[in-house]
């Protein structure tokens, strides 16, 4: 798998192409947003009938990831379910998937605003992780340091072969890192919207995910950086 390789509070990161980041020297391998159960959960509440595979596409990509890095820890950051009820309501085939992924090594359930984590599927779960010298949590807060979080799904746009493709992308720069959603059914919040221009310090980079990962300056930052005079 493909990767870019950067470093946080002097730690050694890389941001995978699956969207996975690993902690080469901690063993560890974090994600964000899995959102399992989402066709479900908008069903359930009269929306629009998606085809119900997200959960199984989502958990073969998670799947291979923990085969490639074999990690010692797995972080879940938070909204690991579309809801509660998505939650209590998977299918026994992926309860017995997420088991066998789960055995042996220390996974950690980071809580979101979409649910409290799985508490019925085992593993440690917390409000939030520090795991010196990072941190982990759901959604970064202004003035941290060393903080690794989802929740806003980013994603950036890019050129390649004459079109604009818009892909999901880590942010990162010298406080944070945020990831990108991990889980098959989700948007994302492009890189220039406020809320994520305002988290990020001008030189901060969007590293886009797939089969090639592109390192670009964040969009939105540079236009945002004041001109020397």
């Amino acid at each position: 798998m493909n990767g870019h390789d950067f470093t946080l509070a002097g730690t050694a990161l890389q941001a995978r192409g699956s969207g996975a980041l690993w902690w080469a020297d901690r063993a560890t391998l974090v994600v964000s947003d899995l959102h399992l159960g989402k066709s479900e959960r908008i069903a359930r509440l009269g929306g629009a009938m998606l085809p119900p595979y997200e959960t199984r596409d989502t958990l073969v990509r998670l799947d291979a990831e923990i085969a490639a890095c074999a990690p010692r820890t797995v972080i879940c950051l938070g909204d690991s379910f579309d809801d509660k009820s998505a939650a209590v309501g998977l299918a026994e085939d992926a309860v017995i998937w997420l088991t066998r992924l789960m055995a042996g090594r220390r996974w950690i359930w980071i809580e979101g605003n979409h649910d409290p984590g799985p508490v019925g599927l085992g593993g440690t779960h917390l409000a939030e992780l520090p795991m010196a010298p990072l941190s982990f949590r759901h959604i970064a807060r202004a003035g941290a340091s060393g903080e690794v979080s989802g929740h806003y799904h980013p994603k950036a746009r890019i050129s390649t072969r004459g079109r604009s493709v818009s892909r999901p992308c880590f942010l990162y720069d010298g406080n944070r890192v945020i990831l990108p959603a991990f889980g098959t059914y989700t948007g994302g919040l492009r890189s220039t919207e406020r809320d994520l221009a305002q988290l990020m310090r001008p030189e901060a980079c969007a590293v886009l995910t797939g089969p090639v990962v592109a390192v670009i300056p964040m969009p939105g930052r540079l236009a945002q950086t004041p001109q020397k005079r």
